[in-house]
This record gives C-alpha cells, structure tokens and sequence, in this order.
C-alpha cells in the first residue's frame, strides 16, 4: 500500500525577511536551506509537530497564526511528501534549547535572497513564500484533530 510521508513547514516572516535553516541533507550529505520543517509523528497533532519542529530546528517557539497551503510533492528519491505550511510568529532564541544535529545555523533571508539561493532543499521552500507573500491564509479551524 502507497503511504505519503506527512510534513510540516513554519514560515516566519520578520522585517521583510523569513527565517530559514541550513542543514546538512541526510540523503545527499549536501547543506540546503528549508523552513524549519519535518515529519508529522505518530499520535501528535499537526499543530503540535510544527511547533516542536520550529523549536529544535531553531530553538525559538512558534506560534502557528494561519494555514499557508497543502503541498504535494513527488520527490527525487521516490517519495511522495504532503506538506502541511503555516505562518505565524516567532520568539527570540530561547538559550534552554540547543540546535538539532543536523541543523548548522538559522538564517534571515530577504524573498529575493530565498530566490537566487541555489541550495534549497526543495522547490517547496519557495512555494511557500511565494504563496504567503500573495496573501495565502487559511484559518487553523480548518484542521480538525479527532
């Protein structure tokens, strides 16, 4: 049986910039740049998952403020990723967390930096600023947790 692999994503926008991760892809070994972003697990909430995926991507707590967009991807290694991106704000570092491994620092990026970057992990990325910058906003009652 097929099964997706289930991701979110947190746009930060702060001063006309977004907070990206560099990261060392664990597939290729390459540095790429994502929103701090990862795998829905088992039994949480997909609120939830954002939010602890932004705090060890980044050490910063997020608060999830709209639904950016659903995202389907067929990616290079064969998988098929949905991506659940909200946007919301985001604290300063808190000094209590530390980085995950294979996060090697936080960035702020302008959009057109984000464009002419040539190392984002995927066309993903983009998409979503992209789409946040048009206005794309859904309210957080269209997800329902039963």
């Amino acid at each position: 049986m097929w099964t997706p692999d289930i991701t979110v994503a947190a746009v930060c926008p702060y001063d006309g910039k977004f907070l990206l991760v560099e990261e060392r892809s664990k597939s290729t070994n390459e540095i790429v740049f994502n929103q701090p972003a990862g795998h829905l697990e088992k039994g949480e909430s997909i609120l939830d998952a954002v939010i602890r995926e932004t705090l060890e991507e980044t050490c910063c707590h997020f608060t999830p403020e709209a639904l950016v967009g659903l995202y389907r991807l067929e990616a290079a290694n064969g998988k098929t990723y949905i991506r659940v991106t909200f946007c919301g704000s985001i604290s300063e570092q808190d000094p209590v967390y530390s980085l995950d491994p294979d996060i090697i620092r936080t960035h702020w990026f302008s959009p057109d930096e984000v464009r002419q970057n040539q190392a984002l992990r995927s066309p993903l990325v983009l998409s979503c600023i992209d789409d946040y910058l048009s206005g794309q906003r859904y309210p957080l009652e269209l997800l329902r947790e039963l």
